[in-house]
């Protein structure tokens, strides 16, 4: 019998966030106590905010239904290490629909794991890898939770940076917000050496270190920090931004699903028919190199022709040569052996 009322409503608690339905009498026996104590402690749940419903019938029957507001949740052990390595998977990419508020979910959920859990996580993750697209830039959780730890709290963050060309330093700042542009992670901060503002890319920062000084937080010259960080990348010398414009033998439906919709957004050709046989044109301006885009347009699984830039128009026939040549190498040097799982 549960004695500790505080440890027998988390373990109610706990029970009734399973989505089930459960009878009186069994979550009186789960319980070690009567019937009437865990009215007692339903009335106890509700007063706390907790929408449980109940059901009328011979046992009765109570579950935890969608409220207003959410309550705090409670987890097992094994719950909270498959969010916890869910969240750390989708962390480290920045992936579409995968922004900052994952990263403030992890940081909450990592700061109040116990060391035993924190282990299993973190040995779950190195296990695993991910297949990844893009440019491969990636980055560990524990960077990504420490820098959105100390964005939240007002913190000012040190960390050593690598730039582009391979110059390292040491940077004090006061975070402002962590910014998803879907293939990377961007910091927006004040960098208190400088006494500027800038953007960095989380991929090229290293050892992250709360300090513990509190700030109370500037104003950002544009107000907002994802226009900030794109002002700033249009800035840059070496962001080359194109315009894209590709002709592809496929209905929009099939390009759209296949390719990111930061690249732009298919249109269907005017002499396509209903079944959309005579494809799409995407057009779009991006930064991202030519190469990337040329192997993205190769893979995509569909005949298409660049209509611009020329840049890419070169970079497409070069990688189509360089295909061939391989697949002709191949054919004249024998069949080799495949390798067996």
């Amino acid at each position: 019998m549960t004695t500790d009322t505080p440890a027998r409503l988390l373990q109610l608690l706990s029970l009734l966030q399973t989505p089930r339905e459960w009878p009186g009498g069994e979550l009186a026996d789960r319980l070690g106590v009567s019937r009437r104590t865990v009215r007692r402690d339903i009335d106890r749940l509700r007063e706390l905010g907790y929408p449980v419903q109940a059901t009328l019938g011979s046992d009765g029957g109570y579950r935890l239904v969608a409220g207003k507001a959410m309550p705090p949740l409670v987890l097992d052990d094994e719950e909270a290490v498959a969010i916890a390595v869910g969240l750390r998977a989708g962390a480290g990419h920045a992936l579409e629909g995968v922004d900052e508020a994952s990263v403030r979910a992890l940081a909450k959920l990592e700061q109040v794991l116990p060391a035993r859990l924190r282990h299993r996580v973190s040995t779950l993750q190195a296990a695993t890898t991910p297949l990844t697209s893009g440019d491969g830039a990636s980055i560990t959780p524990e960077t990504l939770t420490v820098i959105a730890s100390t964005v939240a709290g007002q913190e000012r963050l040190r960390f050593a940076y690598r730039a582009k060309d391979g110059t390292e330093s040491r940077r004090l700042t006061e975070p402002y917000r962590l910014v998803s542009t879907d293939r990377r992670w961007y910091l927006v901060a004040y960098d208190l050496d400088r006494e500027d503002w800038r953007t960095f890319r989380v991929d090229r920062v290293e050892d992250p270190f709360a300090t513990g000084a509190r700030f109370t937080p500037r104003e950002l010259p544009t107000g907002s920090a994802a226009e900030y960080l794109r002002r700033s990348i249009q800035l840059r010398p070496d962001a080359y931004e194109y315009e894209l414009d590709v002709m592809l033998e496929a209905p929009t439906e099939f390009v759209t699903a296949r390719l990111p919709t930061w690249l732009g957004t298919p249109v269907t050709n005017p002499t396509a028919g209903t079944d959309g046989e005579g494809g799409c044109r995407l057009r779009g301006t991006t930064s991202n190199p030519v190469e990337w885009v040329a192997m993205r347009l190769a893979t995509l699984g569909c005949e298409f022709s660049v209509q611009g830039p020329p840049e890419l128009v070169d970079c497409v026939r070069e990688l189509g040569g360089r295909l061939s040549r391989a697949a002709s190498t191949g054919s004249t040097s024998g069949r080799g052996g495949r390798g067996r799982g």
